[in-house]
């Protein structure tokens, strides 16, 4: 049985590596690590459609792609594993993705193609940069009870740990996105040459962080778990919008 690996903070990524090692150990498991061979966080769903996909088989098995987390999983899918995995998970990110953040997610987006192409997909992300193990033994957890009982195909599951030793997380909490406020503004500046350039400005504060809000479940210690989904459609404007359109 085959578990397909990617992420967006990059091949050597330590995120990676720590899932990579918890899920190997899953009772007749095999994985396949396809990754990007830089740092493509923010790059959410794109494509590569200007220049050729080259692989990078690295020393320690794993495979380097020079575009982005959706490329990654695109390209494993459809050329590079020898049999459709059983799952895709991504990550483990360096840093939440939660709320309004998953729109521009390269992890999430990992996950999401898995799902595009017919497969459930998770997407891991650590709330800092120290305890990665934490999450890895988790989400090992997670996937092997996901393999004993497979959920729908129509949705990712979105997955956000504290940044705490494993002893300390209180629990999982099944959760909604939360919402920001609108992000900061882009800051202006000059570079060494005298040439104007701009940097795109942090994310906004959290609007939204409830109770039952993924942002309220990580500040309380517990990981947050938010079922996602590809439809865009606003199913509850359509008859408002024929309505709409019926005095055009």
């Amino acid at each position: 049985m085959m578990l397909l690996i990617s992420n967006d903070d990059g091949v050597r990524a330590p995120g990676l590596l720590a899932l990579q090692q918890q899920l190997s150990k899953i009772n007749e498991i095999k994985t396949l690590v396809v990754a990007p061979e830089r740092n493509h966080s923010g790059a959410s769903n794109s494509l590569t459609l200007d220049q050729p996909l080259r692989k990078q088989h690295l020393e320690n098995g794993f495979i380097s792609v020079n575009g982005t987390p959706t490329d990654c999983v695109h390209l494993a899918l459809n050329i590079l594993c020898e049999s459709m995995p059983k799952l895709v998970v991504s990550g483990i990110n360096a840093g939440a993705n939660m709320g309004d953040d998953v729109l521009y997610s390269g992890t999430v987006a990992a996950a999401m193609e898995g799902r595009f192409l017919g497969l459930p997909a998770i997407a891991v992300s650590l709330v800092g940069t120290t305890h990665y193990e934490t999450a890895a033994l988790y989400t090992k957890k997670i996937v092997e009870h996901l393999l004993a009982s497979p959920i729908s195909q129509q949705q990712i599951l979105n997955i956000n740990v504290p940044d705490l030793p494993f002893e300390n997380i209180k629990g999982i909490k099944v959760t909604r996105l939360g919402k920001r406020h609108q992000a900061e503004m882009i800051e202006e500046s000059i570079d060494p040459r005298g040439r104007e350039i701009f940097w795109v400005g942090p994310p906004g504060n959290i609007a939204d962080a409830g109770e039952g809000t993924d942002f309220h479940a990580i500040e309380h210690g517990y990981i947050s778990i938010t079922p996602i989904k590809v439809d865009l459609t606003a199913t509850e404007q359509l008859p408002i919008l024929e309505q709409w359109l019926s005095a055009f």
